[in-house]
């Protein structure tokens, strides 16, 4: 056992040395990421949102644990945590490579995987230093998938997108509507796998009458929401 311990404290700092030696080396690249966070928290609200409101609805950005749908990307903020293990848990964002460096773990791929992979990648190894590792990781901030919103809008531009972003969403998120929008003729631009693109149509005015809400679709990455 004393064995097996010592094995753990010195994993552990030769571990730590290296994991502040790749932050060192990464910094410009963490430096972008606290800035693309600063742009907006991936948004979603519970309740309608108003289109003339200049404030954007309140959200919480973070997608939950062992999550298995949400794909993580380059930039985007994971919070790892291991239980009853404060030394190794920590907050860090994934590399413009793809990759995250953790004590004991070493380099390893999170771009690509959902948050559940990492985990259990994670969890695997850690059982060569600690029993039955308990390995929890959560996205804190998604600046790796946005949609965009162009036309007559008051803040046009691109935004963070969230797994439960709809239309009425980014219309509140862009600060609603600019005069003379044609509120009628919006339309949402969706590429598909095969390189073509396809045009949803989105008639606000119905939309809030409940007349044909299922317009108000969920946008996916890359969305183009235009307000003619």
């Amino acid at each position: 056992m004393k064995n097996r311990r010592k094995k753990l404290v010195l994993a552990l700092g030769v571990g730590m040395a290296l994991s502040g030696f790749m932050l060192r080396a990464q910094a410009p690249t963490a430096a972008e990421a606290s800035g693309g966070s600063q742009e907006g928290k991936a948004q979603s609200s519970s309740t309608k949102p108003d289109p003339e409101s200049h404030e954007p609805p309140s959200t919480n950005a973070a997608v939950k644990p062992h999550d298995d749908t949400f794909i993580i990307g380059n930039t985007d903020v994971l919070a790892i945590n291991v239980w009853k293990e404060p030394e190794i848990s920590r907050t860090l964002p994934v590399r413009s490579d793809g990759r995250i460096s953790m004590p004991l773990v070493g380099e390893i791929q999170a771009a690509g995987r959902t948050p559940l992979q990492l985990e259990q990648e994670i969890s695997t190894r850690l059982k060569e230093f600690i029993s039955n590792p308990e390995v929890t990781v959560m996205v804190e901030q998604i600046n790796s998938q946005k949609f965009n919103i162009l036309g007559m809008v008051q803040k046009p531009g691109s935004y963070p997108l969230t797994l439960t972003t709809t239309v009425l969403d980014a219309i509140a998120a862009a600060g609603g509507f600019r005069d003379f929008a044609k509120q009628k003729n919006i339309y949402v631009l969706r590429q598909d796998p095969k390189g073509g693109e396809s045009r949803i149509p989105f008639n606000y005015k119905q939309v809030i009458q409940a007349q044909h809400p299922a317009q108000n679709i969920k946008l996916q990455p890359n969305d183009t929401v235009v307000v003619p």
